[in-house]
């Protein structure tokens, strides 16, 4: 008898088989837009399909290590990473994945668009990059405050051209050392202190807990200055280098890859996922930093330039993953025989995917509208879209990470018990969509987030324009599409002025994650319903659907598996 041996699913290209992505990108940037994009998102396509899905295998293969001693019994504290890991790192400068908003050209190309094309870059690059999403998000979030005016122009020419280089050979990423133990989210409890020396550098003395690329040769730390008092707002971010080469301390006979003075890799994180990621808990102890800004001035706001970008790189990951989790799961069901018929033939597991194809392409929109914003507020300084992030930034964040886990555990299923086996590839999918609504904040920090900016600094009100308008956009597609938006708009408006007469009621502070989930829902619905007026038949599928699923809470399998073919 011969052994049964599974064909291999083979998804389409991550590029040309996205209908929803070129859409997008020929919306958001005119044809002659995408036309100058499309050699570069191509030739990252055809990495990730090949050599870079090699190295994601191998890096996820061989997680990193840590050694401590030389052979001699000198402190090293070196971080081995995989070859597949540095394949991935060198990639990700060659295709500017980091530093594409960043350049002349790509402005002068795309202006303010340029977060969008960065947004496909990543929606590209991610889902295989073994999480090298992870520190490429923490290298943006150092550039963009090392972008900020107020930051010392000889650190930001220092460090700067570093992290935004193409050059696999001088280009860096960064860490980002902010939770401690006993705080975690709550930075009040912040405990590491800094003080200033003569040269105008700064020593930081403290332990943090959680820091992902701990390989970095940089890191952005936050802590409390000397005299600052007690709470967050006063703690100021620092640059950290985390090789001697980098820091005076070391002085000139250094060995090349030595760890700075003063800072101490404790130990590596065994984590439920994202294996590849080198995580560490680090110590500091009089440990050489710059300030990045005036650390006499509070400067938790400075720092939050980072977590907003870290923040719209969570969605664009969780995005990015759920529609390569769903090319994979519909490649399988073409693959696979059931029943006398192929898997994808089935109307229950077409249902199935279907309703997961309308939450991938539900994500992607408040993904990528993330990134749109963001651009419009770095290149135009457009206070309207800088009004709207503020609330966009940590809705799209928290819903798409729930949304990613939730779909992650279906994909695994659709594979049957191969979902189940590592080898397999396919549990690495749940594994690492967990992280996605824990790092930079969980749901309910997140919830809290938008509760304080609808509360306090209106944020809400760009939302419901954009809901209202959607209205109008809407019942030309649909009538009971418009209807739901409307009645949802309402509602909205009603909860937020309710709120708003008493935030710290603890009914509201309860209802928080519900209100944000919902805010997020709506405005999701909205942004289908935009693309679906430009034009687009897939949103307008998705839009109509996701209204139902998310908004009215309906079964749509029974018309998503009649439309799987156009949702994916």
């Amino acid at each position: 008898m011969t052994r049964y041996v599974q064909p291999v699913p083979t998804p389409d290209d991550p590029y040309t088989g996205d209908r929803l992505l070129r859409s997008w990108l020929h919306r958001q940037l005119g044809a002659d837009g995408h036309a100058a994009a499309q050699g570069r998102l191509s030739d990252l396509a055809a990495d990730v399909a090949g050599p870079l899905r090699a190295a994601h295998a191998d890096a996820e293969a061989h997680p990193p290590t840590l050694v401590r001693y030389d052979p001699w019994g000198a402190r090293v504290d070196r971080v081995d990473t995989s070859a597949g890991w540095q394949a991935q790192r060198a990639a990700a400068a060659r295709h500017a994945v980091v530093a594409l908003p960043y350049l002349e050209s790509a402005r002068g190309t795309w202006g303010a668009a340029a977060r969008v094309v960065q947004h496909a870059l990543l929606h590209l690059y991610g889902p295989e990059s073994a999480t090298f999403t992870c520190p490429v998000a923490m290298a943006d979030g150092a550039a963009a405050l090392l972008s900020l005016p107020e930051v010392d122009a000889g650190v930001r020419e220092a460090w700067l051209p570093r992290l935004t280089s193409t050059d696999p050979d001088t280009a860096i990423v960064s860490g980002q050392w902010m939770t401690e133990s006993q705080g975690g989210s709550d930075l009040s409890r912040s405990t590491t202190t800094g003080r200033p020396a003569a040269d105008g550098s700064w020593r930081l003395t403290g332990e943090k807990w959680f820091c992902s690329a701990a390989d970095a040769p940089m890191a952005v730390a936050l802590a409390r200055p000397e005299g600052a008092g007690r709470g967050s707002r006063v703690l100021a971010p620092f640059l950290v280098p985390r090789y001697a080469a980098d820091s005076p301390l070391a002085g000139t006979t250094a060995a090349a890859g030595a760890p700075a003075p003063g800072v101490t890799v404790h130990r590596l994180k065994d984590k439920l996922g994202t294996w590849a990621v080198p995580t560490a808990e680090i110590g500091l102890r009089d440990a050489y930093a710059l300030p990045l800004g005036d650390p006499a001035v509070p400067g938790l706001v400075r720092a939050m330039t980072l977590v907003v970008v870290t923040r719209v790189h969570n969605a664009a990951a969780a995005a990015g993953g759920m529609r390569r989790g769903l090319t994979y799961a519909r490649a399988y069901a073409d693959a696979r025989a059931v029943a006398g018929g192929r898997l994808a033939d089935n109307p229950l597991h077409r249902g199935t995917l279907g309703a997961l194809a309308v939450d991938a392409a539900g994500a992607f929109a408040l993904a990528g509208h993330a990134f749109a914003l963001l651009g419009r507020v770095e290149v135009g300084a457009d206070p309207d879209a800088a009004a709207e992030l503020r609330v966009v930034a940590p809705l799209a964040k928290l819903a798409t990470g729930r949304l990613a886990v939730s779909s992650a555990s279906e994909y695994v299923e659709c594979f049957g018990g191969a979902g189940y086996v590592e080898d397999t590839g396919v549990p690495r999918l749940l594994r690492d969509a967990q992280v996605l609504p824990i790092w930079e904040g969980t749901t309910n920090v997140l919830a809290l987030d938008v509760l304080r900016a609808v509360t306090r600094e209106d944020a809400g009100a760009p939302l419901l324009r954009r809901l209202t308008a959607a209205v109008d956009l809407a019942r030309p597609l649909s009538p009971a599409l418009a209807d739901t938006l409307a009645a949802v708009a309402g509602e909205l408006t009603a909860a937020l002025a309710d709120i708003t007469a008493d935030p710290q009621a603890a009914g509201v502070v309860a209802g928080a994650r519900g209100l944000a989930l919902r805010l997020a829902a709506a405005l999701t619905c909205a942004l289908l319903v935009e693309h679906a007026a430009w034009g687009d038949e897939q949103a307008e599928v998705a839009a109509r659907l996701w209204a139902r699923r998310r908004l009215r809470h309906e079964d749509i399998a029974g018309d998503a598996h009649q439309h799987l073919d156009l949702l994916c």
